[in-house]
């Protein structure tokens, strides 16, 4: 889509170690501000962040990475766990923002995850963490249908891309666009990591615990589908780990927050992150 790769054309393309190989970090408007580290979803890549990059990247520096097993970034050492992802996410980014600059940090739901190990361990170099659609609370992670895509070609992958963002990612099916199946598309093919398992730990509670200091925010769509039928038992648990946190609900949206509703969420953002 053309969309798609006018924005990755404008972005400077970075690479730190990771594992057998690196992992790859788009950055924007180098050195024009505090760092906003936006870190995507499971089976996902920097693509799940597309209505945030440009908005934010005329105010500040702008750095969307490709997790390790996911997208363009080759796999983690060792375990493939959150917190063998948030080691290699920690070196890189010692690597690329300079130690006198405070960070800004924002996590997609298994990014969140991995944002909220990251702040543990870089808790002096953060101005704050901000979590979106997080699970790993220690809370139940709802079922939801989804269908094989690997297996299919033409206008029926197209249909099972639709009803799996329908299924799980986005409440509102009207607002399932060409960006959004495009988007799915890209990322589904270099999905590697399996990042289900750890949605119903309390890997990113615990994390946010150790992440003292860090200031926590906290976004979630009020029809997130893996959050259903009660999205308040994440609210209190991050809650009782982070009674600081800000959090915020938004209207009928579901976990793909920051796509369905990126004008709120945008808005939170620059509000929180003044």
């Amino acid at each position: 889509m053309e969309f798609l790769d006018r924005l990755d054309a404008s972005a400077t393309r970075r690479e730190t170690p990771c594992g057998d190989g690196t992992m790859v970090w788009r950055c924007w408007n180098e050195g024009a501000g505090r760092p906003l580290v936006l870190l995507h979803g499971g089976s996902g890549s920097w693509l799940h962040w597309t209505r945030q990059i440009e908005p934010f990247a005329a105010e500040r520096t702008v750095l969307a990475p490709d997790l390790p097993g996911l997208g363009e970034s080759a796999n983690p050492p060792g375990e493939h766990s959150p917190g063998n992802v948030a080691a290699v996410v920690t070196a890189g980014l010692r690597e690329l923002v300079p130690a006198t600059e405070t960070v800004d940090l924002a996590g997609f739901s298994f990014g969140a995850n991995i944002a909220g190990h990251v702040a543990a361990l870089l808790a002096p170099r953060l101005r704050s963490v901000t979590i979106l659609g997080a699970g790993s609370m220690g809370t139940p992670r709802h079922p939801v249908p989804l269908m094989k895509v690997r297996d299919k070609e033409g206008a029926e992958r197209v249909a099972a891309h639709r009803h799996n963002l329908g299924s799980m990612m986005i409440a509102d099916t009207a607002k399932i666009d060409d960006l959004a199946l495009a988007i799915q598309e890209r990322a589904f093919i270099n999905s590697r990591l399996r990042s289900r398992p750890f949605a119903t730990a309390t890997m990113l509670a615990d994390a946010l615990v150790r992440a003292q200091g860090v200031p926590v925010n906290a976004i979630w769509g009020d029809r997130d589908q893996v959050a259903m039928p009660d999205i308040s038992l994440r609210t209190d648990a991050l809650k009782r780990a982070r009674p600081d946190a800000r959090i915020a609900l938004v209207p009928g949206a579901g976990h793909w927050v920051a796509y369905e509703a990126a004008d709120q969420v945008n808005a939170l953002l620059r509000e929180w992150l003044a």
